[in-house]
């Protein structure tokens, strides 16, 4: 069992089935040394844990945990094409918090992606980031975070 699978059994996690794209793209995509996702959104099992804005219908706990999913469900899709074990680190993370109007805690929001990628990669899991308050994302979902992956 690899470090990776060993870091998420102890939270209790394995990883899910790739979530099946909503539109017309792929979940990740590989150029040279680089795996870049696509935005993902808080599915398991194909539903939606939350929906609505973050200040308002989500509060800011809820949606640390959904932008933690989003992470595992990106992870899901660096997996399916490339596997785990070829995680040199995490580049850069980006999430989108959906935000009521006078929400401005993005940043503890997209902790929850952030915290969770240190848990199962230690060191190589430290990444650049972004945290952006968006009006709307796709489904009413509250949440969704995009990774960028150096392997090898």
């Amino acid at each position: 069992m690899s470090q990776w699978e060993k870091n998420l059994a102890e939270l209790g996690l394995t990883l899910p089935p790739v979530v099946v794209p909503l539109a017309a793209y792929v979940p990740a995509v590989r150029t040279g040394s680089l795996v870049y996702t696509s935005g993902q959104l808080p599915f398991v099992e194909g539903r939606l844990t939350s929906v609505g804005k973050v200040g308002a219908e989500v509060s800011s706990e809820e949606a640390a945990q959904a932008a933690r999913l989003c992470a595992l469900n990106a992870l899901a899709a660096v997996h399916d094409l490339v596997g785990l074990d070829a995680v040199v680190r995490i580049v850069k993370v980006v999430g989108f918090v959906a935000s009521a109007p006078g929400f401005n805690e993005q940043p503890v929001v997209i902790n929850g992606a952030s915290e969770f990628l240190g848990q199962v990669f230690g060191d190589a899991g430290k990444h650049a980031r972004s945290a952006v308050g968006v009006a709307e994302l796709p489904r009413n979902t509250p949440v969704e975070v995009e990774l960028i992956v150096e392997v090898r």
